[in-house]
């Protein structure tokens, strides 16, 4: 919307003020055919489909406020879709204020005095600018008795606003500020032109069905709106034109008033007049049906509204609940997952103990074996010092050398045996002695080698063993606590989605 006109401006010319001083005081005449108009002006609107909603109320005191302003006019019906346009822009008294200053400054109110000559003014020259502009779609209406008055009444009284979509109501009324009243022509004629395809191919009924079904309903597209307000802002239709197409009409009619007897004429426009409350009466009752099924559509989709907010609210408490179990689950698997790192922590404490004494062990067991080597060293060496000794002594002696080879073995002749022997016996018998416990003490050297080496195999052994067994506890508790995790991770998302 452009810049609303200031409520200042808006005084009768008797002074008054406007909303606040006619609202409240004074009854209105209309109030029934106001009351009844209010429940079907934009239905299924938010701010005006509840009773007695501060929409309605609002829509109310100005329809009331301006039938009591107009004395001459009143209230006429159609009236409160523009009311109810100008407050979705603007408070109250700002949208009162800018309803009179349509109503008297571009003069709409016009229309309606004088049994509607005006309006009668207005179809002529739409039907001029027809017949100018689109001739072929003119002459089709004339074949098939189709007037002006029968289909335009609403765009001028309503200033479009009681069939069309809001935001195509809209630009029209900022055009009518700008631009005045002339511009229902332009947008008529675009209306025609854009439609002319389709009426050409209809009769009188299927024409009028067209005019009040399928024409707003095309509208209802933004694009197809956009179009059509681009369309009349670039048809040019002069003043002038008007004027002329004006002083035509009212020649006319003062020829026909001359030359029509005055029953006649009252006749004529008496049934003129039928024809029109007719045609409201059926607007009306078609406004009503729509109303009707609007609330109906309403009701069914607020219906439907209501089972999906239950079956929401139902699946947020089973997921409010799946949530905690969850939660709780996850407490669970963390308290099972302190209590396995604390007994892994155990066992690879005991584990390291055991590998610690383990090697101490293994330490000590090569220590008594580095010992016996070493021993078994010392008394080989002491050993061959020994027998290095009784070989050198052997040596020294003129009577064993003789029995002794350079190997140290006795030589073989019998005679030197016999000589031998008596002195020989008992050194020999020594010697033999010292022989033994010398080779049972490194028998005995190398067994306990053996055992030792023996019993470090087993050690290593078990050693091997407690490795494995460790390894496969820590392999085991991270196995169980990776499957903890996963599992506990899966059924959180799971819940999630």
């Amino acid at each position: 919307m452009i810049l609303p006109l200031s409520i200042h401006a808006v005084k009768d010319h008797r002074g008054r003020d406007t909303l606040c001083s006619l609202v409240q005081p004074l009854e209105s005449p209309q109030d029934s055919a106001i009351t009844r108009d209010i429940n079907r002006t934009f239905p299924a609107h938010d701010y005006f489909k509840d009773t007695g909603g501060d929409g309605q109320d609002s829509l109310y005191k100005i329809c009331k406020a301006y039938s009591v302003y107009d004395e001459e006019i009143g209230y006429c019906q159609g009236q409160s879709f523009l009311a109810a346009v100008l407050l979705l822009h603007m408070p109250e008294e700002q949208a009162f204020s800018v309803l009179v200053k349509i109503m008297f400054d571009y003069g709409l109110r016009e229309l309606f005095k004088q049994n509607f000559e005006d309006l009668h003014c207005k179809f002529y020259q739409l039907e001029r600018l027809m017949q100018e502009y689109i001739p072929d779609l003119y002459n089709h209406f004339l074949d098939i008795s189709l007037e002006a008055h029968m289909y335009a009444s609403q765009w001028f009284l309503t200033l479009f606003t009681a069939k069309f979509p809001l935001y195509m109501v809209f630009h029209i009324i900022d055009l009518l500020l700008c631009e005045g009243i002339s511009v229902i022509f332009n947008v008529a004629l675009g209306l025609l032109k854009t439609s002319k395809d389709d009426l050409l191919l209809t009769d009188f009924e299927g024409a009028l069905k067209f005019f009040r079904v399928q024409l707003p309903k095309r509208y209802r597209s933004e694009e197809n709106a956009k179009r059509l307000m681009e369309l009349a802002c670039n048809t040019k239709i002069s003043q002038k034109k008007l004027k002329k197409y004006e002083k035509e009409y009212h020649t006319m009619r003062e020829q026909q008033a001359q030359q029509e007897d005055p029953i006649e004429r009252f006749e004529r426009e008496n049934r003129r007049l039928q024809e029109a409350n007719m045609r409201l009466e059926q607007e009306n009752d078609d406004l009503a049906h729509e109303l009707v099924t609007s609330k109906i559509a309403l009701r069914k989709d607020l219906d439907n509204a209501e089972e999906k907010a239950d079956a929401l609210n139902k699946e947020l408490l089973m997921t409010k609940q799946k949530l905690i179990d969850a939660e709780d689950e996850k407490r669970r698997l963390e308290e099972e997952s302190a209590q396995l790192k604390e007994m892994c922590r155990r066992e690879l404490d005991k584990a390291e103990s055991e590998i610690k004494k383990n090697s101490s062990i293994i330490g000590d067991y090569k220590q008594i074996c580095s010992q016996l080597s070493e021993r078994l060293e010392k008394q080989q060496t002491a050993n061959k010092v020994e027998i290095e000794k009784i070989r050198q002594k052997v040596d020294d002696c003129d009577r064993c050398r003789d029995f002794f080879n350079k190997e140290g073995r006795v030589k073989g002749t019998s005679a030197a045996k016999g000589a031998a022997d008596d002195d020989t016996d008992e050194e020999r018998e020594t010697l033999k002695s010292q022989l033994r416990e010398m080779e049972l003490e490194l028998a005995q050297t190398k067994l306990q080698l053996v055992e030792a080496e023996c019993k470090i195999q087993d050690l290593e052994h078990h050693l091997g063993l407690a490795l494995s067994e460790v390894q496969a506890a820590k392999k085991t508790w991270f196995n169980r606590t990776l499957s903890s995790i996963k599992t506990a991770t899966g059924v959180q998302g799971k819940e999630t989605c």
